[in-house]
């Protein structure tokens, strides 16, 4: 198996510039996270609570990682079984559709 080849890619969080390695093919997904955890840094700064960029490094952090961890427990919106549902219907869909094919 080969390995992945990472580019090095400059991205901006909260107003300071950092270089990231990133594979090509996972640079769309990167870029989608980096946007995200500006967002919500930006919002906790905005707030107007924590001062340190550490702190608000950390307090979006936990707040991620607390989003993260009640999706997965199913306190919230569980993408496993959204996903499972959704391929179910699609299959029952192209069942339905296969056999309404073969009526014509």
């Amino acid at each position: 198996m080969s390995a992945k080849k990472a580019n090095a890619l400059d991205v901006q969080i909260l107003d300071r510039e950092f270089r990231v390695a990133c594979p090509d093919d996972e640079k769309a997904e990167l870029l989608e996270a980096v946007s995200y955890l500006d967002k919500k840094m930006r919002e906790i700064r905005d707030a107007g609570k924590v001062a340190s960029i550490e702190r608000i490094a950390i307090m979006a952090a936990l707040n991620i990682a607390h989003e993260l961890l009640t999706t997965k427990l199913g306190g919230s919106f569980d993408m496993g079984d959204y996903k499972r549902r959704m391929e179910s219907m699609q299959a029952t869909i192209d069942e339905a559709l296969a056999d309404q094919n073969k009526l014509f």
